[in-house]
């Protein structure tokens, strides 16, 4: 289980696996071995046309993609209407494609 502060972990998972509860009440997998996923869908609150995005402030999924050995596809998913101008910074990784209901870029 991932600690406030550290990078995401991601575990295997089927609709049988024993779930126990996480942060925030959120069921995670119980006991299961723990997994280097090949993609991500990264959840977006406003994304910028060169593919950088704005999170929701608490930076799990930058400091979980620097962390990670073997870089996963990095999918943005957020609504056209959050598409913005933003100033990277220097931690912020660019995501790999972005999709929202206008389509993949």
């Amino acid at each position: 289980m991932s600690r406030p502060g550290t990078p995401l972990d991601f575990h295997l998972w089927t609709p049988q696996t024993p779930m126990t509860e996480g942060h925030y009440g959120i069921p995670v997998p119980d006991g299961t071995d723990a997994a280097q996923p090949d993609a991500l869908l990264i959840p977006c609150v406003g994304f910028s046309p060169d593919k950088f995005r704005l999170g929701y402030g608490g930076g799990f999924y930058d400091r979980t993609l620097a962390a990670m050995p073997a870089q996963p596809v990095a999918i943005g998913i957020g609504f056209e209407a959050c598409r913005i101008a933003l100033l990277a910074q220097e931690h912020d990784l660019p995501m790999d494609w972005i999709v929202s209901e206008a389509g993949v870029f």
